[in-house]
């Protein structure tokens, strides 16, 4: 298993280099670093298509994780794609800006006008240019809204339909690039190489974020079977189907959910499994926002698409032969589908749950149904957060310090894989906690769900 991920890591690693160096070359033959030398409008001219050319292909790369294509969503997995999304998405937005100032900028010098005549002139004189003009306005809106603090004001539906424009935004900005581009229309090669990796580009959105999903929902016909509370803010769901194994999922993986109960059903969810995948599927989620709200009201016979699964938080991590498990609110789900499933003999296994009252605590039958039958050692910590400086521990905790407390409970840490769900602020308060307390890194399994 480990080999085949490695292989698919190397192969989406591969795509990624042959693209970019293919970029350098264009950029190169078209005598770039001739014109860089010359200390004049051309040098920024060139610096201009330079910079363009790179923030085209991080655009490609942008649309491509967005698009969830296996080759990437399994050589990288969901956390690596989710970093790398805010990365690409960040510096494809400063490159654009930067190619626009530069060519105005370059194209003024070598005409003698005001910069902003020259790039007035872009906007109204070339074609495609008002298309790429509103195109990057709504990425900036894109960009802006995913600012983290931005991010924390906005409910989840409404900062994922603002996200969607950046699909509308790279289709708006890539005409002008095909009609008018010096880089993209230097050679038939070139030419040829940009509509392909484009047009491959918007097939694996329609093929792999609409097609599959619907096609894979449809043929294993999965419906809602049971709507539970749990807890007093959580809720479970058992969705039903045939020939479920087919779709491949493992405990500790999570489902990107649509439930065709009405408006809104086009908003997708991450939620992970929360017992091995079987007979039926099995999810539970916090209740935090209309979004999730919508779950207590499912009925029965409710038709689902998904979208995976995703993930790699599994137990081919594992190298140890103990586990430690620590989650928060609705990270503890994954877990408990882990705890199920994995090898581990009577007090090998530890689970340390957060929650901020008592009555939030999800999944207790399940809990108590693993401490009975397998042994597992169960610690909750309950209570607002400590504002000492482990902050992922409840007040009642204060006076310890986090990695004195995870020695405290957790004598022999080199025998032990620790596997984290929770959200990211709180999941690296404790990881850098497990580092001091002489866990090891590589033994340290989390995964994010946030961009």
């Amino acid at each position: 298993m480990r080999r085949r991920a490695q292989a698919w890591r190397a192969a989406a690693t591969t795509v990624i280099w042959a693209t970019s160096l293919f970029v350098v070359a264009l950029w190169v033959s078209g005598g770039g670093v001739g014109a860089v030398l010359g200390a004049d409008g051309e040098t920024v001219t060139t610096l201009g298509r330079l910079t363009g050319l790179v923030a085209a292909n991080l655009l490609l790369y942008q649309v491509l994780l967005m698009a969830r294509v296996p080759l990437f969503e399994r050589g990288f997995g969901r956390d690596g794609i989710t970093r790398m999304h805010r990365f690409v998405g960040f510096w494809s937005f400063w490159l654009m800006g930067a190619h626009i100032v530069l060519l105005a900028l370059g194209y003024a010098i070598t005409a003698g006008i005001n910069p902003f005549v020259q790039l007035w002139g872009f906007i109204w004189d070339y074609p495609g240019m008002l298309l790429a003009t509103a195109g990057a306005l709504l990425i900036l809106l894109v960009v802006i809204t995913s600012i983290r603090g931005a991010r924390r004001r906005l409910r989840y539906e409404s900062w994922h339909l603002l996200h969607l424009y950046a699909y509308l935004g790279v289709g708006l900005a890539l005409p002008h690039q095909l009609w008018t581009g010096a880089d993209f229309l230097s050679s038939p090669l070139a030419t040829a190489y940009w509509w392909s990796v484009w047009g491959l580009a918007a097939a694996s959105i329609l093929v792999f974020r609409f097609g599959v999903p619907l096609l894979r929902s449809t043929r294993h016909a999965l419906r809602v079977a049971s709507v539970e509370p749990d807890g007093a803010r959580g809720v479970t769901i058992r969705v039903s189907g045939r020939d479920l194994a087919a779709l491949g999922a493992r405990a500790g993986q999570f489902f990107v959910w649509r439930f065709l109960d009405g408006p809104g059903w086009t908003r997708g969810h991450p939620f992970s499994l929360s017992s091995v995948p079987g007979r039926d599927l099995t999810l539970t989620a916090r209740v935090v926002g209309d979004g999730t709200h919508r779950l207590t009201s499912l009925v029965p016979g409710t038709r689902v698409i998904v979208e995976g699964p995703y993930g790699e938080m599994t137990g081919d991590l594992r190298t140890g032969s103990k586990l430690l498990m620590i989650g928060a609110g609705a990270g503890v789900a994954p877990l408990l589908a882990l705890l199920e499933h994995e090898d581990y003999e009577p007090g090998e296994a530890t689970l340390i749950t957060r929650e901020s009252l008592d009555e939030d605590a999800l999944r207790q039958d399940a809990i108590a149904d693993l401490v009975s039958r397998r042994g597992v050692r169960y610690l909750p910590l309950v209570g607002p957060r400590s504002s000492g400086p482990s902050s992922w521990l409840p007040s009642s905790h204060s006076a310890w310090a986090g990695p004195d407390l995870l020695r405290h409970l957790i004598p022999d840490p080199e025998t032990y894989d620790v596997f984290v769900c929770g959200a990211q602020p709180w999941m690296t308060d404790l990881e850098r906690d497990l580092a001091s307390a002489g866990f090891s890194h590589h033994r340290v399994h989390s995964e994010s769900f946030t961009i």
